[in-house]
């Protein structure tokens, strides 16, 4: 009964890890199989998703982590909000308008016209 009590637990992170595992990369094959799209669009929104880490043993050691979100509005209307590094989030600016290039669900270029 002890170890069923250790096993369940450990079996449980291991389905939710491997679950995780396989969602990631099967949205990587999606995206690598889709086409490579340039489509005229305007940023209309931004967002950044801050997660905190602590250390579990010392909780004055923690760090941040920022993930950047801009949702494109196509001229058709659609909307798609695509993760967006760092180095680019800075650069758009909501209202510009130009070349949207993604693939799937990832980003890959915005060229201002």
């Amino acid at each position: 009964m002890f170890g069923l009590m250790f096993s369940i637990p450990f079996l449980m992170f291991t389905v939710v890890f491997v679950v995780i595992l396989v969602k990631i990369v099967g949205q990587w094959h999606k995206n690598n199989q889709s086409p490579r799209l340039t489509v005229e669009a305007t940023v209309v929104a931004k967002r950044g998703h801050t997660t905190h880490h602590h250390d579990a043993g010392n909780l004055s050691h923690s760090h941040s982590s920022t993930t950047y979100y801009v949702t494109f509005q196509f001229e058709s209307g659609d909307r798609l909000e695509l993760h967006v590094p760092h180095n680019q989030f800075g650069y758009l600016v909501e209202g510009d308008r130009g070349a949207l290039t993604f693939q799937g669900t990832r980003f890959l270029e915005f060229e201002r016209t």
